[in-house]
C-alpha cells in the first residue's frame, strides 16, 4: 500500500493539486467578522483579501489535535501507512496538534506506521515539499524513503519574501508601528527570508522596482541546480506580478519549470494582499 501524503493548508496547494497528487489535508481556522471558516474549504483566500483592504483585520488559529485525530483514524483504521508534513512549528502550533493527535491514535492501533516531519518552511515553500512527497509515494516509494527525501528536500527550501505594505507586518508583530510607518512613507520593501522555520527580516529595499532584481540576486547567491528542480512563486492576490517575476526568472536562468500559487488565508491573513514570495533550493535536487 503506498504512503498516504498529509499537508495542512498553510501549504498553498490549490484543490487541483491535492486531487492530481492524492493529497489528504487539514485546515487552519480563519476568523473573519466574528464568523469562524476553514481555509480553503469555507472560506477563499480572495475573501480574505479584500476584507484586509476593507481595513479589516482577519485572525487564524491552529489545526486542532482533535481534526488530526479524526484524519488519522481513517488511515489508521485500514492500515494506511502516512506521512504528515507541517507547517514550521515557529510559525504555528499545528505541528504540535499533529504530535499530540498521533500519539493518542498510534496508543489504540500500534501497528499503524506514520511519521511527521516539521518542515520550517511555509506557503508554496511548503507545498513544493509536500508536492516532492506525492511524487515519490505515487512511485511506490517506502515510508522511510519518503520521509527522508522530504526531510532533505525540507532542510533547503529558501524563502524569499516581500510585502506591498508594512501595516500588514505590523499587526502581525513583525515590525514596530513607528517602523511601519516610516517603511511606508519612504517606500521601503522589506525582504524577509525563513530561518530555522522563523520568518526573518533579510534587507529594506527603497523603491518596488528594485525588488525583483535583488530577488534574483540572492537567488543567484543561495541557489544551485536550478535546471533540475521545481521553482515556486505565491502571491498575495497579485498574479499579475507574480507572472512578472516568472518571466525574469526563466530571462535569467535555465530552471526546469516554476509552479505559481495564490498565498492562502492561513499565511495572507499576517503578509496581505500584495505579497510576492520565492522558493528554490539551496542544494542538489533530488
Amino acid at each position: 500500500m503506498n504512503v498516504k501524503i498529509i499537508a495542512d493548508s498553510a501549504c498553498d496547494l490549490n484543490q487541483e493539486d491535492y486531487l492530481n497528487y492524492d493529497i489528504d489535508n487539514v485546515s487552519l481556522t480563519v476568523l473573519l467578522d466574528d464568523e469562524t471558516y476553514l481555509d480553503g474549504k469555507t472560506i477563499s483566500a480572495k475573501t480574505v483579501y479584500d476584507a484586509m483592504r476593507a481595513g479589516k483585520a482577519p485572525k487564524t488559529s491552529q489545526v486542532t489535535p482533535q481534526d488530526f485525530k479524526d484524519t488519522f483514524i481513517k488511515y489508521a483504521e485500514i492500515g494506511q501507512p502516512c506521512l504528515y508534513l507541517a507547517f514550521s512549528s515557529e510559525l504555528s502550533g499545528t505541528y504540535q496538534s499533529a504530535v499530540i493527535a498521533a500519539k493518542e491514535v498510534q496508543e489504540s492501533y500500534p501497528d499503524w506506521s506514520l511519521e511527521t516531519i516539521d518542515t520550517k518552511c511555509a506557503s508554496f515553500g511548503y507545498g513544493l515539499v509536500v508536492i516532492k512527497a506525492a511524487e515519490l509515494a505515487k512511485e511506490g516509494r517506502t515510508l522511510e524513503e519518503v520521509t527522508a527525501a522530504c526531510q532533505y528536500q525540507a532542510n533547503h527550501m529558501e524563502h524569499i519574501f516581500t510585502v506591498d505594505d508594512l501595516e500588514y507586518l505590523y499587526r502581525g508583530g513583525r515590525v514596530s508601528k513607528s517602523a511601519a510607518f516610516v517603511g511606508t512613507l519612504l517606500k521601503i520593501k522589506p525582504l524577509l527570508h525563513m530561518n530555522a522555520g522563523k520568518l526573518i527580516p533579510l534587507e529594506k529595499i527603497r523603491g518596488s522596482k528594485k525588488v525583483f532584481q535583488r530577488m534574483l540576486a540572492i537567488m543567484s547567491e543561495r541557489g544551485t541546480d536550478f535546471s533540475n528542480q521545481t521553482i515556486g512563486i505565491s502571491h498575495g492576490d497579485s498574479l499579475e506580478r507574480a507572472e512578472e517575476l516568472a518571466e525574469l526568472i526563466k530571462v535569467r536562468y535555465d530552471v526546469k519549470e516554476i509552479k505559481i500559487r495564490m498565498v492562502g488565508s492561513s499565511i495572507g491573513a499576517h503578509s496581505g494582499p500584495g505579497t510576492i514570495a520565492l522558493f528554490f533550493s539551496n542544494d542538489k535536487y533530488e
